[in-house]
Formats: C-alpha cells, structure tokens, sequence
C-alpha cells in the first residue's frame, strides 16, 4: 500500500499510533521487515511509536493499567524505535491549539516521489563515506531508542485528580454511542499532538479492511455522510500539518489473525469500552455485529461494503477558514442552513433549561454529526478545557466578523475606482 501510492516519503519522520491489537501489531511487524530489508523497495522513512492507555474509562483498575503499560512498554523497548507512552487522561491538558488546522505545505511545490528517492540515497551514501555506514542500512541514523527522549521511558499513570475528571466526563454522556465518538475524538487529538510537539509529520494508525468498512456504515448512521472519503480513506489529510495514513485497510481481521499467528506477532489485548454490554447498546456494535453476521454467510460483504467505500470521492470541502471547520472533527461544515437539513428540532431542545446560553453557543461551530453527539454529551462544563477554550475563541472571532462584516470586501469584489 506503501509503495503504490507514495505518500511518505524517504527520510520523513512518521508516527504509528498502537493500540496493542492484532492489526496495529501486525502493521508494526510489517514495518519492521521493511525497514530492515536489504531490497530496492524497503521502507526508507524514520518511524516512531505512540500507544494511548484508555483502562480509566474502560473500567480496568490501576493495577490492570499498570500491567498492560508495562507489557506494551516492553513489547515497545523490543522494536528500538522510540515511543511515547501516553494516558487519555492527559487530553484533558491539550492546548487549544490541537483544535485548529496546521499551515500544511498547500502553497509550497512538492517535490517528486523520484527525486526525493534520490536525494535521500544521495545522503546516505555521504554518510557511508564519512564513516556512518553502520546506520545506513535503516535510514534510523539519529534514532536510539527512548532512552534519550524524558517523555518516553516509564511512563506511569496520571495524577488521581485527572482520571477523575475524565470519569466525570463520560458519566455525563448519556448514550453509548456518543461515549465511543467522544473516545474517538480524544484519543485522535492526543495523538495529532504527540506528532506535532515531536515533529512527525504523517501517522499511520492500523485499521483494517473490516474494521474500515464498520466506520463505514457506522459513520453514514451517525449523520458523517459529506466525510466518508475522509474518515475511511487511505489518506486523511484535515488537520494540514499532519496527515493520517491507514496502510492496513486492505487486509481483513482474519487474514491480520492469520498473519500474526503464523508469525507469533505479540499482543497486548485490552477491552473496549463496550464490553459485556448487549449489541444494540450503541450504533457502533449494531453495524460490527451486523456486518459480521452477513460475513458468515455472505463472505464478500465486508470486501463489498468497502470497494463501495473506495468509490468516494476523497477530495474535502473546502473551508477559507476556521470559523467554517467543525469545532471537535475539524472537518469542514456540511450545513448551509439549518432549515435544509432539518436541525430546527436539535436546537430547539437546546433553548431549554439551565446552561441553554453556553449549550446554543456551542451549536454553530459543530456539524451536523458532532451535533447529534454534542446533544448526549451532557452539560458543556463537563467538556475538556481545551474544547471550551477554542469554543469561546472562535464565537469571539465570529462575533468580531460580524461586527465589522459592512466593511469587508469579498474576494470577487473590487474597490471603486478600480479599473
């Protein structure tokens, strides 16, 4: 997948975000061997390794985290890549920042896949003759480990105070699905800031062919229609300065079973946060269980549902600016009005009861599906600080915009007198 559609390339720093299951273990093994093979065609980019514990809201006990960070930690140390160890409650400390577009490279040439190919063995083979050749053969010259990196190495749990908040957080959720999409959103901005402070400038993450065409389904009922091509396709590239990489999706859960037991790749196995709860507790375990019922007896359904997935078109809604991006999925706003997509009854339940100020305020920044989710998130209070901080800023910068609105010249608008 890699190699047919050149999106990393040679020498650049990536991210791979590991969740210790069979998919993100077999898509570690993968890069492994590639990196290590002495071909034409081996891996050439620099990789780093992220794992994010979310034991406090999956009900695990400090002991059970503590044991699965220290399997994972091992299982990490093995590889002699360096990784960062992270807990989902340090999402409650991001800067708002993480919640804002990266300038990205829309404006500067992008050099050719070749040429960079090029360039990069060129280099290596300048450090080979200056007495580096023993680096050469990975292209993880300035890469030792965690050992140097503060952020890295024994990683232990965060303060009684934070698990705490985060507790509060998801008790507030009403419904099961909106706790998994609220799951969804923290651990991907945790990670989008891990690549941004270390400088990483894709993140390969390894969701399967199954796995993709279950977000599928899941995200047409959940209202994310407009962003399928986005939260399904080989590349996603919204937050501009880092770009998102699903290199696994076209291997199915079986096959990626297959493959690790034949290899004995290694897994840290642990449970989600719908476990032991019925399968029509949340939109999410309805589409899976669904799926894979029809798997059974139809095995080209899964393959079927995700060829139709390939099919969208993958290029974004524009947006000229912060204001038109959705406040928690950073994706460009899918409403032109909220008559034409009958969201007069969400916001009129939100003109109701204590809070409705701050709850309404929220209403304009969010699509379509984040508000659906924003209405079974409980009260804003409960919200992470930084969510509420860049919320305040934007209705600032809304505010502002409108005020000053008689002012400004569009674009296709010229000055008078202006030949």
């Amino acid at each position: 997948m890699l190699g047919k559609n050149r999106v990393i390339f040679p020498g650049e720093k990536v991210l791979l975000a590991l969740s210790g299951g069979p998919a993100s273990s077999a898509m570690l093994r993968q890069v492994q061997e590639g990196l290590s093979r002495e071909t034409a065609k081996r891996l050439r980019f620099v990789p780093g390794l992220v794992y994010v514990d979310e034991g406090a809201v999956c009900g695990q006990s400090p002991a059970q985290r503590e044991q699965n960070l220290a399997q994972m930690e091992a299982l990490l140390q093995e590889t002699g890549f360096p990784y960062y160890l992270a807990s989902l409650e340090q999402a409650l400390e991001l800067p708002g920042s993480v919640l804002r577009r990266g300038p990205g490279a829309a404006g500067e040439p992008c050099p050719s896949y070749k040429a960079a190919v090029e360039g990069f063995i060129q280099q290596q083979r300048q450090e080979a003759a200056e007495g580096d050749g023993d680096t050469s053969s990975t292209g993880l010259s300035a890469q030792h480990g965690p050992g140097g990196d503060p952020a890295a190495p024994h990683a232990r749990l965060p303060a009684a105070t934070l698990t705490a908040e985060l507790l509060r957080l998801f008790e507030a959720v009403e419904t099961l699905t909106a706790k998994e999409e609220l799951l969804q959103m923290l651990r991907g901005h945790l990670i989008l800031h891990t690549a941004r402070t270390r400088g990483y400038t894709k993140v390969m993450t390894g969701e399967s062919c199954t796995r993709v065409a279950v977000k599928l389904l899941t995200n047409l009922a959940l209202g994310r229609g407009a962003f399928l091509a986005v939260d399904t396709g080989f590349v996603d590239s919204r937050h501009g300065d880092v770009t998102l990489v699903r290199p696994m999706r076209e291997y199915m859960a079986k096959e990626i079973a297959f493959y690790n037991h034949f290899f004995g790749v290694p897994t840290v196995i642990t449970p989600p946060l719908s476990t032991k709860r019925r399968e029509k507790t949340s939109i999410h375990r309805l589409m899976e269980s669904f799926l894979l019922g029809l798997q059974l007896d139809f095995p080209s359904t899964i393959s079927t549902v995700y060829r139709t997935g390939e099919k969208l078109s993958a290029a974004p809604a524009e947006a000229s600016s912060e204001l038109q991006r959705c406040l928690l999925c950073l994706c460009a706003l899918d409403i032109a009005g909220e008559e034409e997509l009958a969201l007069q009854p969400t916001l009129v339940t939100e003109e109701t009861g204590n809070g409705a100020e701050s709850r309404a305020a929220f209403i304009p920044l969010l699509c379509y599906s984040c508000r659906l989710t924003f209405k079974e998130m409980g009260s804003p209070a409960t919200l992470p600080p930084y969510v509420r901080a860049e919320a305040r800023h934007r209705s600032c910068r809304a505010r502002m915009k409108e005020q000053i609105q008689e002012f400004l010249l569009e674009d296709d608008q010229e000055e008078p007198g202006a030949s």
